[in-house]
């Protein structure tokens, strides 16, 4: 793993250098896009608006647009506006982690102290952990501030990326009645549903098939056969009665 971010995590009067690693990688298949009469490549080019010539890398930079102009704002304009975000993970608070919506989440990053026996990331690890709360911080990444928190993952201090409150979109323009009227018995047999369904979270259980499955095919492909289509087949219940549907699904999951 190479670092992608490198300042200190911080809580009250303790700093411990560290280095961010991203935690996660991606599973689905790299698939190129080709010109469908010959096959050849597509590239993207950085295309100059007025004189449609190509623009190398080093000769592009980022503007805001003002009026009818454009401001050019550089690399030191980004650490001016927030320094100290800028090299500092800075816990401003401890919650529940349990408390933080799935919603708000977006990416993890392991991090690493400077030294392998670094006292202050090892009291902050086991005092996350015999708390049960998560540290909510702000710091800059790539010339973006996020809000994140820093939680305890096996012996790792990990710092997970959340969206800010204004990024969640309201409800209210949903099209969702909430005076439904929902029996008693319809409501008990739901409840010893997903209690027959109920186990502990072992996330190693669940692999991406449908890439596996995709690979399968372009292997096929490249063999000169053909791809199975495979037909789906829709499980259809006896009745159209809410609980009917659900003592019927009760009894299929004892039977599985």
């Amino acid at each position: 793993m190479r670092s992608i971010w490198k300042g200190s995590l911080g809580f009250g009067l303790v700093s411990i250098p560290v280095k961010l690693y991203s935690a996660v990688q991606t599973s689905t298949l790299d698939l190129d896009m080709l010109d469908a009469r010959d096959h050849e490549r597509i590239r993207y080019q950085r295309v100059n608006e007025k004189t449609h010539k190509e623009v190398p890398y080093d000769k592009i930079v980022r503007g805001y647009k003002m009026d009818d102009d454009y401001i050019i704002v550089e690399e030191a304009d980004f650490e001016a506006a927030a320094p100290e975000k800028s090299k500092v993970i800075e816990i401003e608070s401890f919650v529940d982690i349990g408390d933080v919506n799935p919603m708000f989440y977006e990416t993890s990053y392991y991090t690493e102290p400077d030294t392998k026996n670094n006292k202050a990331y090892a009291l902050l690890l086991q005092a996350l952990k015999k708390s049960g709360k998560a540290g909510l911080a702000r710091f800059v990444l790539r010339s973006t501030e996020s809000l994140c928190i820093v939680h305890p993952v096996d012996n790792v201090l990990v710092v997970t990326r959340i969206r800010f409150g204004q990024e969640i979109r309201d409800t209210s323009e949903l099209n969702i009645a909430d005076d439904v009227n929902v029996s008693k018995k319809e409501l008990d047999v739901g409840l010893a549903l997903i209690n027959q369904y109920a186990e502990d979270f072992d996330v190693s259980k669940f692999k991406d098939e449908y890439n596996d499955e995709l690979l399968k095919i372009i292997k096929a492909k490249s063999k000169g056969k053909r791809a199975t289509i495979k037909k789906l087949k829709p499980h259809k219940t006896k009745s159209n009665d809410l609980y009917d549907q659900l003592m019927e699904s009760l009894k299929s999951k004892k039977g599985a």
